[in-house]
């Protein structure tokens, strides 16, 4: 083979190396994206829960005007998502959602979410760690 022919082999070996490198990279960026909004949409859903059981008078097996008592549904704790936790006060409650998926490559920080779920208003606050 001629020179020409042989670095054309060795610069197309060079850009598909560098075109998997990207794929990979883009990939486990998508993937951290995908679990982060996941688990917002669970602990959304978790919070249009709670604020629920507070509106719900207490003979109809609510909060009465209090959060207190209210808890995560069993099957909720834990999905493919990620795990979830909750502190209630009668007047909030605070949700901790940890994702399954790592922030960084090869790390041990997860994707973490956290909600404030007051009577009428939900604050949100995504911490990757």
């Amino acid at each position: 083979m001629g020179q020409q022919q042989l670095l054309l082999i060795v610069l197309g070996v060079i850009i598909v190396g560098i075109a998997v490198v990207v794929g990979i990279n883009v990939f486990t960026a998508q993937n951290t994206n995908s679990n982060r909004d996941a688990v917002t949409s669970d602990l959304t859903q978790l919070a249009s829960m709670a604020q629920q059981y507070y509106k719900k008078p207490q003979a109809l097996g609510g909060g009465g005007n209090a959060f207190t008592g209210w808890t995560i549904p069993t099957n909720m704790v834990k999905n493919p998502n990620g795990s979830y936790s909750a502190t209630v006060t009668a007047t909030a409650v605070t949700i901790v959602g940890k994702g399954t998926t790592t922030v960084t490559a090869g790390g041990t920080d997860t994707v973490q979410v956290t909600m404030v779920v007051g009577p009428d208003k939900i604050n949100s606050t995504t911490i990757d760690k």
